[in-house]
């Protein structure tokens, strides 16, 4: 059985190996940019903008208009009821 044919316990080991090799690669990529995004917070409330408000516009600009319609339409109900 060749190197990059060896299998241990029905696993494919290159494979294996690899696909982690990648997963581990993306992460570090993926912690990278995850700092990259807590130095533009820090940016943005350092010029007076604020971070909460920003989340919650980012996190509206990923919804659809419909979910983002019935998300605010619940929101207004729940203030009425509560009499906020």
């Amino acid at each position: 059985m060749s190197e990059e044919n060896k299998e241990v316990g029905g696993i494919a080991v290159d494979r294996l190996r690899s696909l982690i090799e990648r997963i581990e690669h993306l992460e570090e990529e993926k912690a990278a940019i995850a700092s990259d995004i807590r130095d533009i917070f820090a940016e943005a409330k350092s010029a007076g903008f604020d971070v909460k408000i920003m989340r919650t516009v980012i996190k509206l600009r990923k919804m659809n208009a419909a979910d983002r319609d019935e998300q605010e339409f619940l929101l207004e109900t729940y203030k009425k009821a509560l009499d906020i």
